[in-house]
């Protein structure tokens, strides 16, 4: 089984956005390093924002549930944001 990674954490919020999103294209994972942990900031084409997001917040919230899986196997504090 591979090793879970920064890398392999914005490389799995890609392939997830990737696969609900209707301009795969414009999908864009932006890392930055805070003090302790780190945010990986999910944009979109604003068309899609809606599909990423979900009805009340589900399916970001089920992409927030795997980031904090992946990271917590990694050893890592990340956090998921959408960008508006």
């Amino acid at each position: 089984m591979p090793e879970v990674t920064k890398e392999t954490i914005k490389a799995l919020i890609e392939y997830v956005a990737e696969s609900l999103v209707d301009e795969p294209r414009n999908v864009r994972v932006k890392e930055a390093q805070k003090e302790s942990y780190t945010v990986m900031e999910l944009s979109v084409s604003a068309e899609d924002l809606g599909k990423v997001i979900g009805k009340n917040g589900q399916t970001a919230r089920a992409i927030r549930t795997i980031v904090n899986a992946a990271a917590s196997k990694a050893g890592e504090k990340v956090i998921f944001e959408i960008k508006e």
